[in-house]
Parts: structure tokens; sequence; C-alpha cells
């Protein structure tokens, strides 16, 4: 069996990444394009492994009743786009898909029994959640969405993802510009849109609330995409938090301060909140968005670094990026006694070893909720709640 070759298989459970899992004389392999409890015919995409290979659906011959008619346009038959994998999948099921996913990598990797599924964010629409979106320019100019785990550009840009108008007309080619395209929905339905470093339209910051609290974020700078999340998340944190005026927290891997906004409110004038973010655009965006907040104060650099010098503290908060924040961050909040910690994931795996790593330190998990904030993908975003 060699690349391109096709079989036919029946599907088992959900993998990490958005694939089920099938078997073929002892061999695993990973379909993309199907759900558990199919029979189909999958063409080999990479047989680099010995122990199991990678495969793409390419006949359905025996659907599963939770396969629907896709949901987005472009990502499915001819042109596949990478930007909505699972938009074939029933929602509401794909949100125990989900809870599936979270459940098999806890267990696999953090030695954690949890069983549950995904929850959907703020009204739970599946289609029009995203309001940035940044997208690569081929040669001629046109902006476009990769193919799954490819250079190459799918230019019809009727995402189902993406919020109504947000990319309207710019489907257009613009020969001679540089760099990506990026284009924002802020809270104020104002379209902002740059390409490279040029602004095309509206500005190159856009507005973005959480309660009564605005900031002016960059459009090439990170904010949540889904529209709801930013909200129901801060109020997730600061419900868990459990801050009393005069105690003291960490927002680490903070951001633009969404999470010390909310911490520095819950701590008062005679508390503290010490925000630490690598980005130098989100350091100057949080310093504007929260100078009211005498109580918290920015570091830009390494979590890393910074941990090590910042003492203790009642409560952390963890938001990092998709690779987790691994043992020696973990360590540091470990070693400083912190007995409360939210930790954030938006990737399955490294949010399961993280939470091992706080088990190994003597954490318990009080609470442990697992979010769409991604959907028709197989992107989620996990909170945990842990005690000492």
């Amino acid at each position: 069996m060699t690349i391109g070759d096709i079989l036919e298989v029946e599907t088992g459970g959900p993998a990490n990444g958005g694939s089920v899992v099938a078997r073929q004389d002892g061999r695993v392999i990973f379909v993309r394009y199907a759900l558990p409890g199919e029979r189909v015919r999958v063409q080999i995409t990479d047989d680099r492994q010995a122990s199991f290979w990678h495969g793409a659906a390419v006949e359905i011959l025996d659907p599963s009743p939770h396969r629907i008619e896709p949901l987005c346009p472009i990502a499915h038959g001819r042109g596949e786009s990478g930007c909505c994998d699972l938009s074939f999948a029933d929602p509401a099921y794909l949100r125990e898909l989900k809870g599936d996913v979270i459940s098999q990598q806890l267990a696999r990797l953090g030695k954690y029994d949890w069983q549950g599924v995904a929850e959907p964010v703020g009204s739970g629409d599946s289609t029009g959640w995203r309001t940035r979106v940044r997208l690569d320019v081929n040669a001629l100019g046109q902006p476009g969405f990769h193919r799954y785990h490819s250079d190459e550009l799918v230019t019809d840009l009727r995402c189902a993802q993406v919020v109504p108008g947000l990319l309207d007309g710019l489907d257009e080619p613009s020969l001679g510009s540089e760099g990506p395209l990026h284009a924002v929905m802020d809270d104020q339905g104002r379209r902002h849109v740059l390409r490279g470093r040029a602004i095309a339209e509206g500005e190159d910051v856009a507005v973005q609330k959480v309660g009564d609290r605005h900031w002016l974020v960059p459009v090439t700078a990170f904010w949540q995409a889904h529209r709801d999340a930013a909200s129901m998340y801060s109020r997730l944190v600061a419900d868990w938090a459990e801050l009393e005026p005069g105690m003291t927290a960490w927002d680490l891997y903070g951001g633009v301060g969404v999470f010390a906004a909310a911490l520095g409110e819950a701590v008062g004038r005679t508390g503290r909140v010490v925000s630490v973010d690598t980005s130098r655009p989100a350091y100057r965006c949080a310093k504007g968005a929260l100078g009211d907040l005498r109580q918290v104060s920015m570091i830009c650099g390494s979590v890393r670094h910074a941990v090590r010098d910042l003492g203790e503290a009642d409560v952390a908060v963890l938001d990092p990026p998709r690779a987790g924040a691994g043992r020696e961050v973990i360590g540091r909040i470990a070693e400083a006694k912190v007995p409360r910690v939210i930790h954030i994931g938006c990737e399955a795996a490294a949010f399961a070893r993280d939470v091992g790593l706080y088990l190994e330190r003597g954490y318990q998990v009080r609470q442990l909720r697992v979010f769409d904030a991604f959907p028709l993908t197989h992107h989620i975003e996990s909170f945990a709640l842990l005690t000492r």
C-alpha cells in the first residue's frame, strides 16, 4: 500500500486533529472527512510511519446518521479549503465528538478521568461567528484560504465561519500587494482591512468591547475570533477566580489584558494584578485599555522568565499558546504555592498534558469545561480550575 492507493474501511472513534480512527491489517489509519461508524473508501495520503497512515475519505459508502450536507460551501468536495474541516457533521453531534477527544487526551496524557461534551459559545450558531480573519495572498494578489496542509490557496472566500459582510468584495486581485490580508469586523460593526501594512479600509486598530470597557486592538494582533468568546471567558475567569479586595493575581500569557481587567476590578485598589505577555503590540494595547486600573501592572516579556520573580499570588490565570505552558512554568507556579489556578488551552493534547503536570504537583481539578469556540472545525477551547 502506497500514497494514492484506495481501500475500504469501517471507521471507529474520533482522534485529536479532526480525523477518525480506522484499522487495516493491524495498522491504524487516521481518516479525514469521515465520522465514526461509517463505511468509506479512503485514499492514503501519508504512509511515512510504519505503525499508522493518514488518509482522506473519497467516497462514503454507508454514512453516519449524523452526517449532513456541508454547511461550508468551500471546505468539501472540489476545492477543499482547510477552513471548516468538519462542516459535514451535525453541530450538536460534533460537540459530542469534541468532548470525546478531550476525554481521551486527558486519560492518556493527563491521567485524569473526565466525561462531557463541548458547550456552545454565545448563541451557539454554527455559522457567522468569526470576526477576525487572516488570509495569505497568491501571486496574482488574490487572498485565499489554504487547502489542508498545503501552500495552495482557495480564492473562493465564502467560508461559513465568517460574519456576514466581513470578506465581501475582497476576492478581487490586487497586483503588487505584499503580505497577508487581515480583515476584522469590530464591536461597533465597522470593517477594517489591511493588505500587508497598507490600510485598504477602516483603520489599523479595531474597537473591541467586554462589558463597559473597550480596547483599541491592532487589526494584526490577537483577539478571540468568536464574536462572543471574550465576554464569556472573562465572566468565567472572574467567577472561578473568587478574588477579594486586596488579593494578588497573575495573568500569564495575558495578551491585551481581557482577563487582567476582570481580575483587577475584583482585587480593587488595595490588590495587585500582574499581566505578562511577549507581544509588544498587545502590551501597548493593554496599557491603553487598563490605564484606569492602577492595581494592574504589565510586563512585556517571556512568561518562563518573568514567573521566576513574581513573588506570591492567590490566583494564577494561564492562557498559553497552542503548545501549552509546559513543565517549567507549571513547576514555578507550584513552587510559588499558588493555591488556585485557572488554566486555558486551545489544543487538546497540550491542555491534557498540562493538566497532568498540575496533578503531579499536588493540584486537584475542581472544574473542567470545554467550549465549542470554533464551530465547523475540530478546534476547541478548554478551561480547568485547579486548587491545592
